[in-house]
């Protein structure tokens, strides 16, 4: 007889861990976003939770969308813009260099014949 208690406590018991697990684990993205502040944290969270009604289909793009983001450097964009800038006024400087040194080749070349 105490067995069949025990038993039906251990299988609520069992039940509520899993539920609670559940919801715990699907506020994980949430969470993340949380803590870079990320501009779109009440959508992850609602998307989270819309998440336990599609069978978790979306979960791990939410993970994914929160962890892009950080405070200090956005999404990442900016920094590439930036490097884009600094890699065409070296380009730039490439060039002036290869035609004052092709001028100078052809100079060599004018002195010898």
């Amino acid at each position: 007889m105490f067995l069949d208690y025990f038993a039906l406590g251990l299988l609520f018991f069992v039940g509520l861990v899993l539920f609670y697990g559940v919801i715990v684990i699907h506020d994980i993205p949430y969470e993340i976003s949380k803590k870079r502040n990320h501009p779109h944290q009440d959508a992850i969270h609602v998307a989270g939770w819309i998440s336990l009604f599609t069978l978790h289909t979306i979960w791990p793009f939410l993970w994914i969308w929160a962890t892009l983001y950080r405070e200090e450097r956005g999404w990442g964009f900016k920094a590439l813009a930036e490097s884009e800038a600094a890699l065409e006024v070296k380009v730039a400087e490439l060039e002036q260099q290869l035609s004052s040194l092709q001028a100078q080749v052809a100079d060599m070349n004018n002195k010898e014949q």
